[in-house]
């Protein structure tokens, strides 16, 4: 219970810190936990590119196996490059002390990043990172000013400039390619949707089995309303 409320601080810390950088219009996140393709794919993809520096120690392999459908082997295969046991926590193995001194913080887990963030703020926050030489990394991004994290989809994306445009006394950030990535704009708009998508089961596996068992309560009292209400009519006939 402590180190999940530990992990929740992390998700929400820098949420506080963000909120006195100006208002972001998000991007709606092309989110659907019954696409078992889009979740797999964004699997891979976390494993690929975000679980080298961010855990995500409440989700366990076999689990992710279970939910999306995929055989022990295809898990080992594309997802487990940390550990060799399927029972295993999606865990790194950066020590905290080192990513501490490259970071200047450690990277947070992401286990309820997408219910801390939200799934909007995270596709559009992984959608605009931009070139900016002054930094260490050498990006900056739109929904995270001055923000540590490297861009480390940007092979996939490629790198992009920021062109600022003023229409009615109001700042607008654009972006315009400079080094075009291995996907196109729209290909990795969907490989982001995606990946966000798989960050939003993480956080909760359960999602999908809890709306479906809802609708059965539903269902369930609804008949024992028609139940209750004719048993009390018939109850009540010989009093009345």
């Amino acid at each position: 219970m402590k180190k999940l409320i530990a992990a929740f601080i992390l998700a929400v810390a820098p949420t506080v810190a963000m909120a006195s950088g100006g208002e972001v219009e998000y991007d709606k996140a092309p989110v659907d936990l019954s696409n078992m393709e889009s979740l797999q794919h964004g699997a891979k993809l976390f494993a690929t590119y975000c679980l080298s520096c961010h855990s995500a120690q409440y989700m366990r392999f076999s689990r992710v196996a279970e939910d999306l459908g995929m055989s022990e082997d295809q898990v080992k295969k594309e997802l487990m490059f940390t550990t060799d046991k399927i029972g295993s926590t999606m865990t790194i193995a950066m020590p905290a002390k080192d990513s501490k001194a490259w970071f200047g913080n450690p990277p947070p887990d992401l286990s309820v990043m997408a219910r801390a963030r939200g799934a909007d703020y995270l596709y559009t926050y992984l959608r605009t990172f931009y070139i900016d030489e002054k930094k260490p990394t050498g990006v900056n991004n739109k929904v995270f000013p001055d923000v540590g994290m490297p861009h480390v989809l940007w092979k996939l994306e490629g790198l992009k400039k920021a062109v600022v445009e003023e229409h009615d006394g109001e700042k607008h950030l654009s972006f315009e390619m400079v080094t075009p990535g291995t996907m196109k704009a729209e290909e990795y708009d969907a490989a982001v949707g995606d990946l966000v998508n798989f960050m939003v089961y993480m956080g909760e596996p359960i999602q999908l089995h809890r709306k479906a068992l809802g609708w059965k309560v539903l269902g369930f009292l609804l008949l024992f309303l028609v139940v209750s209400y004719l048993l009390k009519k018939e109850y009540w006939r010989d009093v009345h």
